[in-house]
C-alpha cells in the first residue's frame, strides 16, 4: 500500500499512466460490445441497399473521415512498399471477404444470430492453426511435441463443430439457411481468420489510422467493381442511414481499429478469444430485435459451440 509521501508525490503524468493502462485493460471489454452490433446493423441496413453497394460507401465515408484524422494530427504513414502489400492483404480479407460474405449472407435471408455464430468459430480455428503451427513464423515444426492439439483441445473442437451442425440442421429445416447464404457465412468466417493470423505474422507496428486507411482503400479497390454490377440501387431510408453511420463510426473507426491494435499488442489467440462472446450476444440482440426464434435446438446449439469455442482457447498448449 502506498504511504501519503508516496501518495501526496503522485505526479499528473502518473495519473495519466494509470488512466492509459486502465484504458488498454478496457479494451478487450468495449470491442466485444461494439463487435456485437455489426451483425444487428446488417439486418437494419440490407432491406434498404445492396451489400457490396453499402460496403463501398462504408469503406469510402469511413476513408474520407480516417483521412481528415490524418491530416490533423499528422500521422505517420507505414514505410515500405512490403508493409502496404501486408496491409492491402489484411484489408481484402478483414474488410472486403468477411464483411462482404457476412453481409451477402444476410440479404440473402440468414439470420443474424446464425452468422454470428458461424463466424464465431474463428477463434477455435485460429486456436487449432496457432497450436498446430506455432505463432514463431516458419521456423516452429508443426508436428512438435509443444504445439500438439490437446485432450481438452480436440474435445472442444468437437463441441464446437457439433453444436454449429445442430444449429446449421435447425435452420436448414426452418429454410433459413440456404447452400448459397451458408458458403457465404464460410467465406467470412475463412476470411477474418486468415487476415487475422496474416496481420500478427507479417505486419510490424504501425499508426492504426494510416493502416486503417490503407486496409480501406484495397477493400474498396476490390469491392466497388462488384458494386456496379449489382442491380439494386440504394434506398436512402432511415434505417439505412442510420446503419451507415454506425457501421462508420462505431464498426469501422472504432471497432476494426480495436481489432487492430488488439492483434498487434496480444497473441493471435488471445485476441480471437474475445470472438466467442459475440454469437450469445448477437442471438439475444437478434432475438430481441427481429424476433429471431430461440428455441430449444437453436439455444443449445449456441451453448455447445460457444462452450467449445472457449475449451479450446483457454486450453492450454
Amino acid at each position: 500500500m502506498a504511504t501519503p509521501s508516496e501518495s501526496t508525490s503522485a505526479t499528473p503524468a502518473g495519473r495519466a499512466s494509470d488512466s492509459t493502462e486502465l484504458w488498454l485493460a478496457s479494451m478487450p471489454a468495449v470491442f466485444v460490445l461494439i463487435w456485437s452490433t455489426g451483425f444487428i446493423v446488417a439486418r437494419y441496413g440490407m432491406p434498404h441497399a445492396p451489400p457490396l453497394g453499402f460496403l463501398s460507401l462504408r469503406y469510402a465515408c469511413s476513408i474520407a473521415c480516417l483521412g481528415a484524422w490524418i491530416a490533423w494530427s499528422g500521422a505517420r504513414w507505414p514505410q515500405g512498399r512490403a508493409q502496404w502489400g501486408h496491409l492491402a492483404v489484411t484489408g481484402v480479407l478483414m474488410h472486403a471477404g468477411y464483411l462482404g460474405g457476412v453481409w451477402a449472407a444476410v440479404k440473402m435471408g440468414i439470420g443474424a444470430g446464425t452468422v454470428a455464430l458461424i463466424v464465431g468459430l474463428q477463434p477455435l480455428l485460429t486456436a487449432v492453426w496457432v497450436t498446430w503451427r506455432g505463432e514463431r513464423g516458419p521456423s516452429s515444426t508443426a508436428g512438435s511435441a509443444a504445439h500438439r492439439l490437446g485432450k481438452q483441445q480436440w474435445l472442444g473442437l468437437l463441441m464446437g463443430l457439433a453444436g454449429l451442425a445442430l444449429v446449421v440442421e435447425r435452420k436448414l429445416a426452418q429454410g433459413e439457411i440456404t447452400p448459397g447464404n451458408l458458403a457465404l457465412a464460410v467465406l467470412a468466417l475463412l476470411s477474418i481468420t486468415a487476415g487475422t493470423l496474416y496481420q500478427k505474422r507479417h505486419l510490424a507496428p504501425c499508426d492504426v489510422r494510416t493502416a486503417n486507411t490503407v486496409q480501406l482503400l484495397a477493400a474498396l479497390a476490390v469491392s466497388l467493381p462488384l458494386a456496379l454490377l449489382e442491380p439494386e440501387a440504394i434506398d436512402w431510408h432511415p434505417e439505412m442511414i442510420g446503419a451507415l453511420a454506425w457501421s462508420v463510426l462505431a464498426l469501422t473507426l472504432g471497432g476494426s481499429s480495436l481489432l487492430y491494435l488488439l492483434i498487434q499488442r496480444g497473441a493471435a489467440t488471445r485476441v480471437t478469444s474475445l470472438m466467442y462472446l459475440v454469437p450469445p450476444c448477437t442471438a439475444v440482440l437478434a432475438m430481441l430485435l427481429f424476433d429471431e426464434a430461440l428455441g430449444p435446438t437453436v439455444l443449445a446449439g449456441i451453448v455447445i459451440t460457444v462452450a467449445g469455442v472457449a475449451l479450446v482457447v483457454r486450453s492450454p498448449r
